[in-house]
């Protein structure tokens, strides 16, 4: 069996496939594109991935993988939980500069919604989120930055909710960016149940 072209490993490939994703949508991605973007033939893929289907599968794959590694990376950079928990909820959409873009990652979670095969990598990864969102926020109680007796499954879901959302209200009324509308719901979500001043000096 051959080898395979030194310089191009398939983490290369599935980072190019995304990024293209982002500017011509899962229609629009080919093999060929995806190979003349990283420099190899769209034979060199076939052998690697069988086919459209399976890059896309292998990039599902990647993506679930790399969600369940994210959080700890975000809990090493950051001192407070709570400023962990907004890099994990902005950090994934930080390549959806436009609308446009958005629309194109979008159209990938509908197929993710109605193949099973992709639905199982989409629900790792939304298992994976909630499960970290939740125990950064239970972090956060346990320090004081949040309120005594806050519900942090109860939250978690909410915060979950704002992930999923606030991508689609700000691809619609396009103020600000869309890592700007996340840190300013995520914000107006969190504000009651941080101690309040009061709440510190009763402590």
């Amino acid at each position: 069996m051959a080898g395979r072209p030194r310089g191009v490993e398939d983490s290369v490939i599935l980072r190019a496939a995304a990024d293209l994703i982002g500017r011509v949508g899962p229609v629009g991605l080919t093999l060929a594109v995806v190979a003349r973007e990283v420099g190899l033939v769209p034979g060199t893929l076939v052998q690697r991935f069988g086919s459209k289907r399976g890059l896309l599968l292998a990039l599902a794959a990647q993506s679930a993988k790399d969600a369940h590694a994210r959080p700890g990376r975000e809990r090493k950079r950051h001192e407070r939980a709570l400023e962990a928990l907004a890099e994990l909820i902005v950090e994934p959409m930080a390549s959806m500069a436009t609308p446009e873009t958005f629309a194109n990652h979008l159209a990938f979670l509908c197929i993710d919604l109605t193949d099973p095969d992709f639905r199982r990598h989409a629900l790792s990864i939304h298992r994976a989120q909630g499960r970290a969102i939740e125990d950064l926020l239970k972090e956060a109680l346990l320090a004081g930055e949040l309120r005594t007796g806050t519900d942090a499954a109860a939250l978690a879901a909410s915060v979950q909710a704002i992930a999923s959302g606030a991508g689609l209200t700000w691809a619609l009324d396009r103020r600000g960016t869309l890592g700007q509308r996340l840190r300013q719901e995520l914000d107006n979500l969190l504000s009651p149940h941080r101690p309040s001043r009061h709440d510190l000096e009763d402590s």
